[in-house]
Order: C-alpha cells, then structure tokens, then sequence
C-alpha cells in the first residue's frame, strides 16, 4: 500500500511539476499544434501538403468534400483533388443538404455531382442515401447524438478536405464546418442549425422559419463544434484535416449564386489538428494587408457577423484540439 502511495506521488511530480512542501506548483505548458502550409494551389501542393502530415490515410478512406451547390462554381475542383484522392485510393464522400436546392433530394445529388465532374476522378458517395446513424456528444447542453449518414460506418479512416471561404450563417466554413454539417445527414443538418430543436425532415420549413426567428447563434455555433467533434470521435481520431484557401467569396459553397470572391489565393493549409487548423486559417486571413484588388475586409466582415470564431472557441473548450499553433511553410 505504502509502495502505491509512493509511486502516486512520483507520478504527480513527472506529470504536473510538484515541488516539495512551500514551493509553487508549475503549470504545464500550453499544447502547441504543427499547422503546415504551401502557397502552391495545385495537385502537387495539395499532395505535398499532405504528405507534410506525415501520417498516412490507409484502409477504406473517405474524402469529405462539397460538391458544390448548382450554380455554384467557388468548389474544389475535381483536378484540383485528384491526384491526392487516387493516391489514398479514396472515396468521395458527402450528405445531402438541408434546403431547397440542387443536393436537397438523392436523386437531384447524384445529378449535380456528374455535372460537377466529380465521377470522373473517383467513386463518389452518398453517406445518408440509405439513412443515417446517431453517434455520441461530448457536450449534451443542446444535442443528445449527432446524426451522421450511415456509410461513415464504413470507413476507416477520414481525409477531411474543405474550402474556407466564408458562410452566410457559420460566419466562414473551414473543417469543422465540413466535418459537422457536412457529415450530418438531412435530419442531422437541421438539428444541428436547430441547436438540438428540429430533426424531422417533414418539418423542414418550420425548422428554417426557427432558425430565422428564433434560434441564438452562439448556440448553433457550439452544435457545429460538437458535431465535428463527434465525427472525429467516432473514427476514433483518424481524421486529417485539410483546408484550401481559394476562391474565398463571403458565401459557402452551399450557396447557388455567392459574390465574387475579393481576397485573392492564399494556400493550402492541413493539420491533424482541426482547431488549430481553422485558428491558423482565421488569422491568415485577418493579416492580410488589404490592397485594392486582393481585399480581406468582407470575409472579415462576414465571420464578424456571424461571430464565427466562437465555433473554434467551443471546440476547444470541449476538448477537440488547441487554439495555439506553429505555422510552417513546406514551399
């Protein structure tokens, strides 16, 4: 007994700095992410990028994209992707949307993804066409699960490959944007847009009419982290996060007629990390020296708005990553 006690002791001393009796205790250092970054938006880049990573995406690996919403042209593009998808011999993954559009029904999908050019390049799949599953929370003040489309069960591991751009109700759309409302199916999307109030398809219109009046943004917010969270937790951490900044107009991809993009191309920036990964991504673009031309201030503006760094802020909180990062060039 008296030897466990001893060996408890030992292991606070390792592990937290305790001093002997009268001395201040340390505090342990602040977790620092490794956040990578090339100014090269190409196959090569984005490969390079990932490589950067240094972990490798093996098994059955989907690739969460946005197909893009018809009439929308701001997406990844499939030659962008391709290389990157076919050397992890990945599958393109997605959920159907929320809202009246070209990505609301299966069919109308399936329709908007050929023309988009994306079965071309790889297989494509639709996670909720056959359903949806609940996976756990880590924060229940809104959510009890979050609803995901039923093929992510068949994945084992996760290349999460989002366009930051702005977003007209997250303020700026990133990975944890990707990896919440992304992965959610139809249901799952109003629930989390709901902040847990709305999860029933058939009530779509009342869902939106809450949003519109009712629902309060930092709520919404803190469901997008959550759910991303809950994603990350069901594949069990093996997730890589990428974000490719270009085309970075005001409005999401999920937007059929979004503004011209003001800021010009910055990079692609790629994390194991997806708090700090979206940090960087925010900061970049908030010091960006502004010119006429290669102007910064909208999608400042936008994420403002929206207070969209409060989905970062959450997903820390409940523990998904850190907000304190090393940014480094591979160029």
């Amino acid at each position: 007994m008296k030897k466990t006690v001893f060996m408890a002791a030992v292991a606070c001393m390792a592990l937290v700095g305790c001093k002997q009796k009268g001395e201040p205790m340390q505090t342990p250092e602040p977790r620092t992410a490794t956040v990578y970054m090339t100014t090269d938006i190409s196959p090569e880049g984005l490969l390079k990028v990932y490589e950067a990573l240094g972990v490798k995406a093996e098994g059955r690996v989907a690739v969460k994209i946005s197909s893009g919403e018809g009439g929308n042209g701001h997406y990844l593009q499939p030659a962008l992707i391709a290389r990157l998808v076919d050397a992890v011999n990945g599958t393109l993954v997605e959920c159907n949307t929320a809202y009246a559009g070209t990505r609301l029904s299966t069919a109308d999908h399936w329709q908007t993804i050929r023309e988009h050019g994306f079965l071309d390049i790889a297989p494509f799949d639709i996670m909720d066409e056959e359903g949806d599953i609940m996976i756990p929370v880590r924060d229940t003040t809104f959510m009890r699960y979050n609803r995901v489309g039923s093929h992510l069960q068949n994945y084992d591991w996760m290349i999460n490959l989002a366009h930051f751009k702005g977003h007209q109700m997250g303020g700026f759309g990133g990975v944890l944007k990707n990896a919440s409302i992304g992965v959610a199916s139809t249901a799952g999307k109003l629930y989390i847009h709901t902040a847990g109030r709305y999860e029933e398809p058939a009530k779509m219109d009342e869902a939106w009419a809450y949003v519109a009046t009712d629902v309060q943004q930092d709520h919404f917010l803190e469901c997008m982290a959550n759910a991303a969270t809950a994603v990350h937790d069901y594949m069990k951490g093996k997730v890589l996060y990428i974000n490719v900044m270009n085309n970075m107009s005001i409005d999401c991809d999920c937007n059929g007629a979004p503004a011209a993009p003001e800021l010009k191309d910055m990079g692609i920036v790629a994390s194991t990390d997806p708090v700090a990964l979206d940090q960087a991504c925010f900061d970049l673009v908030h010091r960006h020296k502004s010119v006429e031309g290669d102007n910064a201030q909208p999608l400042i503006d936008r994420m403002a708005e929206m207070h969209g760094v409060h989905t970062i802020e959450h997903a820390e909180k409940i523990g998904l990553g850190t907000r304190q990062y090393r940014l480094v060039s591979i160029d």
